[in-house]
Formats: structure tokens, C-alpha cells, sequence
């Protein structure tokens, strides 16, 4: 049997009348199976600049027009306030949803879960996350937030405030109004007054709760920020956030 090379293969030979008309077309088949797998499709197209024109459609418009009756993402939020918190572009104070002890409760439920972590189950701003280190949450029961209306809550859950993040993809519209109303209760737990209590209640000092509860002492006293919660300012201090009325970079006319 005798060895020969064409167009660098290798082929075998008999003596039964092996021709290189035979090898040619052999190659040309092998040469034709290898360029049907390299296949172009749509890797020569040409490239389209936003609002620049093209001979490649007919209408002369690189930017092709929407599906009949496309819906755009968020188009059908139609109650403005129910889906961002604002009025006329100002935070409203209402509650888009009916106050029930359901909401409530559910509005504790996904409060527990994602506020907890840095504002604590009270709301005085001294989470774990804040005992370990990270920048003071907002205390709800400070003057600014307890006057601050219903909306505020809603509009920085939905887009973050400060060195808070926002929670919109992680919290629905629904549970974000409950936890609103769920803080308005934290609120009202630390700051009721006799006017507020339905008729034939009262008001308990809860220093006197905690001392016939044999609770240790001071246990009642005002909330005081650990030792190892930090602001990142020179003087460890909360100046606000820069820009904002009230912070320490805001300019006069603001304050």
C-alpha cells in the first residue's frame, strides 16, 4: 500500500486505480462541509446611532415604532400619590389604604424584617447594624420625624434618603403604606398623650410599668446612641445631610 500527500492530507493508497482527480474533489467536499459552520447571521449588520436616520429601513428611521397597544413599565400607576407619596410634588399626609388592625400588624411584620436591622424594634435609630458600627439611623421619635408626614415614610422607603438605601424592589407599594402606619403607632407608643386615649383609658408613666414589672432600672430612661455608632464627621456629630435645610453645609437662607 503506498503513502501519498495532497493538499496537506494524508492518504492511503491501494493499487485500485486511486487518481488525484479523487483526492481534489475529496478536498473540495471537506472544504465546503468546514465553511457551513461559519455562519454570520446577524454579526454583519449594520449599526444603528440613536436619532440618526438609515437606508436600511424604508422609512428612513434607524429607531423602530412600538407594538400597537404597547403598556410602558409603571404606565398604569395611575393614583399618583398611592405609588409615590406625593402630591403636587410635596409629600402628602394621607393613607391611601383603610386603617385596620390588619394593616398594622402586617406593617409591624415587614417593619421587623427590613427597618429593624438599623432603626431598631422601637424606632429610636439604634439597630444592630448600628451597634456594629454603621452611620445612626433616623429616631423616629425625635420632633422632625414624628411632625414629619405620612408620605415622608413612604417616599424614602421607595427611594433611600441619606445613607439609607431605597427598599422599592424589595418592599411593594401595599407594605410600604403599612409600615408608614405602623411607625405613626411606634410614634404614638412614645409620645401619647391623654388625648389620646379612647374614653375610659389612661396614661401610665412607663417608669412606674417597669418598676412593678421588676424590670431593671432605667429601663424607661431616654435612648442613648452606643459608643460605637459613628457619624464619619471630625466631631462624630449628625450635620445633616449636605444641602438639606438644617445640616451644617446648607446654606443660610435654608436654616
Amino acid at each position: 500500500m503506498e503513502m501519498r500527500q495532497v493538499s496537506g492530507f494524508r492518504f492511503e493508497v491501494s493499487g485500485k486505480g486511486f487518481s488525484m482527480r479523487t483526492a481534489a474533489v475529496g478536498t473540495a467536499m471537506l472544504s465546503v462541509l468546514m465553511l457551513a459552520g461559519c455562519r454570520q447571521d446577524m454579526h454583519d449588520q449594520p449599526k444603528f446611532f440613536p436619532q440618526r436616520g438609515t437606508t436600511f429601513y424604508a422609512d428612513g428611521r434607524s429607531a423602530r415604532p412600538q407594538v400597537e397597544n404597547t403598556v410602558a413599565r409603571s404606565q398604569t400607576h395611575e393614583d399618583e400619590y398611592f405609588y409615590s407619596g406625593l402630591k403636587d410634588g410635596k409629600e402628602g399626609d394621607g393613607l391611601p389604604l383603610p386603617l385596620t388592625p390588619e394593616l398594622i400588624e402586617r406593617g409591624q411584620e415587614r417593619y421587623n424584617i427590613y427597618c429593624t436591622p438599623c432603626h431598631s424594634r422601637v424606632g429610636n435609630g439604634a439597630g444592630m447594624i448600628v451597634q456594629r458600627g454603621y452611620r445612626p439611623a433616623g429616631n423616629f421619635h425625635e420632633d422632625r420625624l414624628r411632625n414629619a408626614p405620612l408620605g415622608h415614610f413612604f417616599n424614602v422607603i421607595t427611594n433611600g434618603y441619606g445613607a439609607m438605601p431605597e427598599y422599592a424592589s424589595q418592599v411593594t407599594p401595599e407594605d410600604r403604606w403599612a409600615i408608614a402606619a405602623y411607625i405613626r403607632a411606634l410614634q404614638l407608643s412614645q409620645n401619647a398623650k391623654s388625648s389620646d386615649v379612647a374614653t375610659g383609658g389612661h396614661v401610665e408613666d412607663l417608669h412606674a410599668i417597669a418598676k412593678d414589672a421588676g424590670m431593671q432600672p432605667g429601663l424607661a430612661d431616654p435612648w442613648t446612641l452606643p459608643a460605637t455608632a459613628i457619624y464619619g464627621t471630625p466631631d462624630n456629630q449628625d450635620h445633616g445631610i449636605p444641602g438639606q435645610p438644617g445640616s451644617a453645609a446648607a446654606p443660610a437662607a435654608a436654616k
